[in-house]
């Protein structure tokens, strides 16, 4: 677990399934794009990172990018990311399996 990211069982379920099945992968927590703000899992490396990318840590090996203005914005918070059943509308690997990530503040997190 890093500082500012942590995974529920099921996304660490999910991701090992991914990285398995497409090697390597990075996360990017989306600043409206495509699904509005939700996590994209990508191939690593399949999405350049900026100067105002944010490494907040590694969930399941991988390693999860937010851009840094966003996260202030969002004062900081520790965020939980989890699964769900049903395919987002974007680009993120895990559509591909019926599923799609979800990010939440861990206040929220259940």
């Amino acid at each position: 677990m890093a500082v500012g990211i942590s995974a529920t069982p099921a996304a660490l379920a999910a991701i090992a399934r991914l990285t398995a099945d497409y090697g390597q992968l990075m996360l990017f927590q989306s600043g409206g794009c495509c699904d509005g703000s939700s996590p994209i899992c990508l191939r690593a490396g399949e999405l350049p990172t900026g100067p105002n990318d944010l490494l907040l840590g590694e969930v399941g090996g991988a390693p999860f990018f937010i851009d840094e203005e966003q996260y202030r914005r969002w004062n900081r918070p520790q965020l939980t990311l989890d699964v769900k059943p049903g395919a987002a509308d974007g680009l993120s690997l895990e559509g591909l399996h019926d599923l799609h990530f979800v990010l939440a503040p861990e206040a929220c997190a259940a």
